[in-house]
């Protein structure tokens, strides 16, 4: 299960991916009742009445809101695991730097649903592994998976993160640098799911070849009325520049910090790139540029976590069988 701030997907042994959907949950104030979960709540965001509220339970990677996170995530895998009597186990990501309390709460949140293990590994462990690098080795592998609330940059060896580090700045924080421009250019008041269309659409971090155009609709600041503008691909890029450069710095830092024998093979290979993030023109150019190093986008970047977790559900036996040896290199950091 990858359980992000942006999107929750499950992925069972055998079958695949079988659930891809909006990490939001709409729910009734006043009865405190859960309406809508997933894409269907994602579609009420900025248009509900005042009785009904709609929210991401996730921010930054981790757990905000604990009972609501509960209820959507019991409610989604309802939807995928139809039968009471299999009690499943569980594999999960997490951003690598949270704190043993923030591992709780995602634990608590997805054993309410009835599971009978849940094993925690760290997101950048299955994007590399999603993405079809070899962790297990005596071999340095750099991987940087790009989300909404989190960006995470690891170096990896022998199944484990010989450096890592994971900043809460993501695809959410341009989203919010779109209204906050969109407002103070042009008068305009946008909520988020506008600017992230508009981010998906015509965002880039190089000059564009061609100018791309995309027509931002909201209300007028100062009349009140519906309005709406053009914006053009080479404004947003000047707006979400600014976040990019911090994820970039953020990749820059871990390869400051890695061995000298890892570098060595980082360079050789190149850097993954990973998360939905990463899909916007122009990122792995920029990084490529300002580290000197490869970069490839992986394949369907946004699924490399998910599949990733469904390779590691080989280990789980492993975990289980080994628990009294720690010999054996195995990727899942813990069983609750």
């Amino acid at each position: 299960m990858d359980l992000g701030s942006s999107r929750t997907r499950v992925y069972i042994d055998k079958k695949g991916k079988v659930l891809d959907e909006a990490s939001v949950a709409a729910y009734n104030v006043s009865e405190n009742r859960i309406i809508a979960v997933g894409d269907e709540a994602y579609a009420m965001l900025g248009k509900t009445p005042d009785s009904i509220q709609a929210e991401y339970p996730l921010s930054g990677g981790v757990i905000a809101q604990s009972l609501l996170a509960e209820d959507m995530v019991n409610i989604l895998l309802k939807h995928v695991c139809t039968s009471k009597i299999v009690m499943p186990r569980v594999v999960a990501s997490i951003p690598g730097d949270i704190t043993e309390v923030e591992k709780r709460a995602v634990v608590n949140a997805i054993s309410s649903f009835g599971v009978r293990r849940v094993f925690l590994i760290e997101n950048t462990k299955v994007a590399a592994m999603g993405a079809g690098a070899d962790i297990m080795g005596p071999h340095g592998t750099m991987v940087a998976n790009l989300g909404a609330g989190t960006s995470n940059a690891a170096v990896l060896s022998l199944g484990g993160l010989s450096v890592n580090k994971c900043i809460k700045i993501g695809g959410n924080n341009m989203d919010e640098d779109i209204v906050k421009y969109i407002r103070k250019k042009y008068a305009l008041v946008i909520g988020n799911p506008m600017a992230e269309k508009c981010k998906k659409s015509i965002g880039c971090l190089i000059k564009p070849e061609e100018e791309k155009t995309f027509r931002v609709k909201g209300r007028d600041a100062i009349s009140g009325l519906p309005r709406y503008v053009d914006v053009t691909s080479s404004e947003i890029m000047n707006v979400i520049m600014e976040t990019a450069s911090q994820i970039v710095t953020l990749i820059k830092d871990v390869l400051e910090e890695t061995p000298p024998e890892l570098v060595g093979d980082i360079y050789s290979d190149g850097i993954i790139l990973t998360g939905g993030l990463s899909k916007i023109d122009g990122f792995a150019q920029l990084i490529a540029d300002s580290t000197e190093i490869k970069v490839t986008l992986a394949e369907n970047p946004e699924d490399c976590v998910i599949n990733g977790c469904g390779q590691a559900i080989s280990y789980i036996t492993e975990v289980e069988k080994n628990a009294r040896s720690n010999m054996d290199i195995n990727p899942l950091m813990a069983a609750y």
